[in-house]
């Protein structure tokens, strides 16, 4: 019985450091990320100096390499160059904590439906792993908010984009989103077409998992469930559609197990992230936002 006793203690110890592990790197993402990939001396790495940082007309760093990234892949190869942008962008950010940053990551035609992780899209996974260097220099996460677009071609010869806006002056007409654990958003293409029908795709399951474990860990905290829509079709029914795919998720994170607080609500088409008059921002305004709190 000793022997079986001290089994079960070892296995319980080996279980916590696990679970930690889990959550302090995987949930809260408190360990170091992998580190970008150096850029190799025998190599001729050939870019574009035109990287630039913007605010509003403004610009405010400008004749800087862009960054770049090879075929699928997140992880930025980096120059000196790019270091020196990062630390000077780091600076000013620091220098006043009333700016925010936009990353816009650009995704290649080939790469459209690359799903990295909890994200959608790579272009949203380049920029988190931007995100993450500033970071590193002291940035706080909710500082930065990310977009995508798609490349014209293949060459990705700038993929990325960096604007800053101060959070007070930000346009009234667009809101900006976090991308971050605590605050993920998720598209349409998770249900079916103009229907609450819950279709989770892998990188939402992925996220519902942690989310799960997260508050399993965490009896106290509570989550909102917000449902977006284009413009398409009358506001009443937008906004009923919202809310009746917030209460599908909702659903979801109840068989699965969830029992802390989920409140649902929708915005239907009022909080539009792009404009409505092209398709691509049509499809970024189709969303369902999970708040953690």
């Amino acid at each position: 019985m000793r022997n079986l006793a001290l089994i079960v203690f070892l296995f319980f110890c080996i279980y916590a450091l696990v679970a930690r592990w889990y959550f302090v790197c995987q949930l809260r993402q408190k360990c170091d990320p992998p580190p970008a990939t150096p850029v190799q001396d025998t190599l001729k790495d050939v870019r574009l100096k035109t990287l630039r940082l913007t605010k509003g007309d403004s610009v405010l760093l400008r004749d800087y390499d862009h960054f770049a990234f090879d075929s699928a892949s997140v992880l930025p190869v980096l120059t000196d160059n790019n270091m020196a942008f990062l630390d000077t962008l780091a600076a000013i950010l620091r220098a006043d904590t009333n700016l925010m940053l936009t990353i816009t990551g650009l995704y290649r035609p080939s790469e459209k439906d690359a799903k990295p992780g909890f994200f959608e899209n790579i272009g949203h996974a380049r920029g988190d792993a931007v995100r993450r260097l500033l970071m590193q220099r002291g940035i706080r996460e909710g500082r930065i908010t990310l977009d995508n677009t798609a490349a014209r071609n293949e060459n990705l010869q700038e993929p990325l984009h960096f604007e800053l806006y101060e959070d007070d002056d930000r346009p009234d007409e667009f809101e900006k989103i976090q991308f971050i654990f605590t605050n993920m958003t998720f598209s349409d293409a998770n249900f079916a077409f103009g229907s609450d029908e819950f279709r989770p795709g892998e990188p939402f399951v992925l996220y519902a998992d942690s989310v799960k474990t997260y508050l399993q860990l965490h009896p106290d905290k509570k989550m909102t469930i917000i449902g977006h829509t284009d413009n398409i079709g009358t506001n009443k029914f937008n906004t009923n559609l919202g809310l009746r795919r917030a209460e599908s998720a909702r659903e979801y994170f109840k068989e699965l197990g969830v029992v802390n607080k989920i409140r649902i609500e929708s915005k239907g088409e009022g909080r539009p992230v792009a404009t409505n008059k092209t398709e691509e921002g049509r499809q970024k305004n189709r969303r369902v936002n999970f708040v953690l709190e």
